[in-house]
């Protein structure tokens, strides 16, 4: 661990680290590529847990668990499904001393193996719609790894779905994409552009992918979850079919959709400061932490009294830890508790308990002197100040970096010098997409549902153009 966080104005990449390092967020395994989540970070990963698993539920969705190895045979059964895995896929060949009669692969996504489990469970309209999610970890071999950003193993949910219609398997993967970017918005405080993925970047083995993306502190992309639509495509390969209401067998239409602790790394980076982590208050698992202010050989009872007092009050409404330890000073506490980002801290010391009052100290390094009668009041309204401030923050953000653009020449000065999202029309061509790609390492983010349309130019070859997509550089 380094000694002092790294600004971010001089290495950003160094200060992603820096901050996961002295939050205790995570630390490099023995393994390479794989992460050993500590309890902060894990912390963190429950928040998301929660409040989707909540959502979920609330939407007739249900959890089950599926096999961590699939036989190799499955995954080779949608070409471009294994085309584009194959690469990233860990495969068992031994197991009890013995070669295995057929290679495992160790998941790197659930779709085949849960669809080997429809084929057996759906027969009839009336076992239908199948609305099932599983929390879970995957690998998939990576020659880079960045901490929760792409990790050899991560965790994730997958949500898997079989539908009698289309219409009603694309209604779902727009709802779930809409539950994403509510969560996305209302906990972690980041906003995102929902849109639908190009040809080239959608899932393998989708029709349509759909995603959210959002703006890094350093302009940069970030793919926050995606929903992808696959048709009949998997139906038909698994042979999932069910009998209609005239009788009739037809193939389910299906939906897959997830996130994962990448989410983490997007809420480090939108909001985090140089001093550390920054929590948005419904996202911190402790919101609160009260520091009383103890002097060395005197009677602090009075004030660990009033601070147990608050400790009580406050944790009716919002989780809240008193840090009482005899060992440390207050000082110490202070820089502990900012590095982890916990959002609101409060002071209490001998001088406070006489004028009858405490310090309010917000993580942005605002400072209120408030009555103690007053402290829990104060420290509802403050969090809710304190959500939408970040939130605000990373949507201007957001918006005073996203331009439009119409020449090439200037979009790659730009994107070399600033940074940011360009919106620019497009011709729907590959081999144009290629280009920007291979020449600027920027790719088609999204064709945003709020999409510019009009009729003009491809940024590339100049050929006809309905509307504007987003393209930026991306982690």
């Amino acid at each position: 661990m380094a000694d002092r966080i790294t600004l971010r104005s001089k290495d950003f990449n160094e200060w992603y680290t820096d901050v996961i390092a002295h939050a205790k967020l995570a630390d490099y395994s023995p393994v390479r590529g794989c992460l050993v989540i500590r309890p902060n970070g894990y912390a963190l990963w429950e928040v998301v847990q929660r409040d989707l698993d909540r959502r979920f539920k609330e939407t007739g969705h249900q959890n089950a668990y599926f096999p961590l190895l699939i036989p190799e045979s499955y995954l080779k059964k949608e070409k471009d499904h294994v085309e584009g895995f194959a690469p990233q896929c860990a495969v068992v060949t031994h197991g009890g001393g013995k070669k295995l009669d057929e290679p495992l692969v160790i998941r790197p996504t659930s779709e085949t193996i849960i669809n080997a489990m429809y084929s057996k469970w759906i027969q009839s309209y009336r076992d239908l719609p199948v609305l099932i999610n599983q929390w879970a970890n995957v690998v998939r071999w990576e020659m880079r790894t960045r901490p929760f950003l792409r990790t050899t193993e991560f965790l994730w949910q997958e949500g898997h779905t079989c539908h009698e219609t289309e219409e009603e398997a694309k209604r779902e993967t727009l709802k779930m994409l809409d539950i994403y970017q509510t969560f996305l918005r209302e906990i972690f405080a980041i906003p995102v552009i929902p849109g639908e993925k190009s040809a080239s970047e959608k899932f393998a083995g989708a029709v349509q992918t759909y995603c959210v993306e959002a703006m890094m502190q350093d302009k940069k992309a970030l793919q926050a979850a995606t929903s992808h639509y696959f048709g009949t495509r998997f139906a038909e390969v698994f042979d999932i079919k069910f009998q209609n209401r005239v009788g009739q067998n037809q193939f389910v239409h299906q939906t897959s959709w997830g996130i994962s602790t990448r989410v983490i790394g997007a809420l480090i980076m939108t909001h985090s400061d140089d001093q550390g982590l920054v929590l948005p208050p419904k996202a911190a698992p402790i919101p609160v932490v009260i520091v009383p202010i103890m002097a060395k050989g005197k009677d602090n009872g009075p004030v660990l009294e009033v601070a147990r007092r608050l400790k009580q009050e406050i944790g009716k409404s919002v989780r809240c830890h008193l840090d009482d330890r005899e060992e440390h000073s207050a000082g110490y506490k202070f820089n502990e508790w900012e590095i982890q980002g916990i959002p609101i801290r409060l002071e209490i010391g001998p001088r406070d308990l006489a004028d009858n009052i405490c310090v309010l100290a917000r993580r942005d390094g605002i400072k209120t002197k408030v009555k103690l009668d007053e402290a829990v009041a104060s420290v509802g309204r403050t969090l809710d100040e304190f959500q939408m401030v970040l939130y605000e923050k990373a949507r201007k953000h957001l918006e005073d970096n996203t331009f439009l653009e119409d020449s090439w020449d200037r979009f790659k000065e730009r994107l070399e010098a600033e940074g940011g999202f360009y919106q620019m029309h497009w011709c729907g061509s590959a081999d144009c997409e290629e280009k920007v790609k291979q020449e600027t390492k920027a790719t088609i983010r999204c064709i945003p549902f709020q999409q510019i349309k009009e009729s003009s130019a491809c940024i590339v070859c100049k050929g006809p153009s309905t509307g504007r997509v987003i393209f930026a550089r991306s982690y």
